[in-house]
């Protein structure tokens, strides 16, 4: 076992400890109102990525200025895959000729994406968060131990796979990403804690309208990650039909998904599994996901499976399992074919689409058999 696997794969152990604790402890509290006056967290993710892609274009214009569009000084010490630059394009020349003292701009390469990595994978989980529910967001990046247990988490996952491609600047990247993590945990919790947004009904329209945020935000995500943070901006011609797609589908489902009726136990059952999903793989998402390509897949998998299971063991999941089980079994029916009839880049992709499309299929299995078997249930009925 060499030392990065090792090290990823007691990331993953740890993580997955404290999520469950934190995560299992802070389910049981009620959520209480927010301060008020709150911006929310897909404007905070928005200027991230705004600042993201400056850092790309002045990168850009950098490697062509100083380094005559050379990027093996780099590249040498990464996987395939990285450093796409945009030839030719006539945004970046023009940056480029007008570039003032071009050789102070030397870190856009790797450092100023390693601050920005961090706030903008978990503004991006805020954002799924709010759009289930606004009480649930505020609840979970409202906790002071949550959010620093997930951006110590994070950052050490992100650290040993700098380790792991270490180079010239990862010293650096290291320190970087560090003070990032010690800005971004207070800066989500005061912006959670001042969420206004009242708790939302369990509903199929109000899940389905969820699956299709989740597909966006993921959407923009892996667009993001390709063109950005893995300096491909040479990708954004091919990729900017699908951000775009993303972008007006958040605009559509932005409206409060609860406004619809309650659902039955199945939806209830769902949107209850869906919540306490969220909050205990807040900690261990990432180790998880690198421990599938850096560390032992089959602990990764063993951890996501025992989360899952763990967000199953509640007493609204159990009162509509019947339907979850039956809808779910499509929904993994339906996920599967979803990747098999298409083929990725990034695994990472044809699990989003997975994900979206069994969240659907379930929605609609568990809302067929509340119509079949109507139980109505009460309002706050969510945790």
């Amino acid at each position: 076992m060499t030392t990065t696997t090792a090290l990823v794969d007691t990331t993953v152990a740890g993580s997955l400890l404290a999520g469950l604790l934190l995560g299992t402890r802070l389910l049981r509290r009620p959520a209480g109102p927010g301060a008020g006056g709150t911006v929310a967290p897909e404007v905070l993710l928005a200027g991230v990525t705004a600042l993201i892609y400056l850092n790309q274009l002045l990168c850009a214009a950098y490697l062509l200025r100083v380094q005559g569009g050379d990027t093996t000084f780099v590249t040498r010490y990464l996987p395939p895959g990285w450093f796409a630059q945009p030839d030719g394009n006539p945004l970046v020349r023009l940056v480029a000729d007008h570039l003032p003292a071009p050789a102070l701009f030397a870190p856009t390469v790797l450092r100023v994406q390693a601050f920005l990595e961090l706030p903008f994978v978990l503004l991006a989980y805020g954002t799924v968060l709010r759009r289930l529910s606004p009480a649930l967001y505020r609840t979970v990046l409202g906790s002071r131990a949550l959010v620093r247990s997930a951006a110590l988490s994070y950052t050490v996952v992100f650290g040993v796979v700098e380790w792991d491609l270490r180079n010239p600047w990862t010293v650096q990247d290291l320190v970087i990403r560090a003070v990032s993590a010690v800005l971004t945990a207070p800066l989500l919790n005061a912006l959670a804690r001042r969420e206004p947004g009242a708790d939302r009904e369990p509903g199929a329209a109000g899940l389905l309208l969820f699956a299709a945020s989740l597909w966006a935000v993921g959407t923009l995500v892996m667009v993001v990650y390709d063109t950005a943070l893995l300096y491909n901006l040479g990708h954004l011609g091919g990729r900017w039909p699908e951000a775009l797609l993303a972008l007006l589908v958040l605009a559509a489902t932005a409206r409060r998904q609860g406004a619809g009726p309650a659902g039955g136990r199945g939806t209830a059952a769902l949107d209850a599994a869906l919540r306490r999903s969220l909050t205990l793989f807040l900690v261990p998402a990432l180790a998880i996901r690198y421990g599938v390509t850096f560390g032992t897949p089959l602990l990764a998998a063993g951890g996501a499976l025992l989360t899952g299971a763990q967000a199953l063991w509640h007493r609204r999941v159990r009162a509509g399992l019947l339907p979850l089980v039956l809808g779910g079994a499509a929904g993994l029916a339906a996920a599967y074919l979803a990747v098999l009839l298409v083929t990725d880049t990034y695994y990472e992709s044809a699990l989003l689409r997975a994900m979206a499309t069994a969240l659907v299929v379930t929605t609609l299995g568990c809302a067929l058999a509340d119509r079949l078997r109507p139980e109505r249930l009460s309002a706050h009925a969510v945790n």
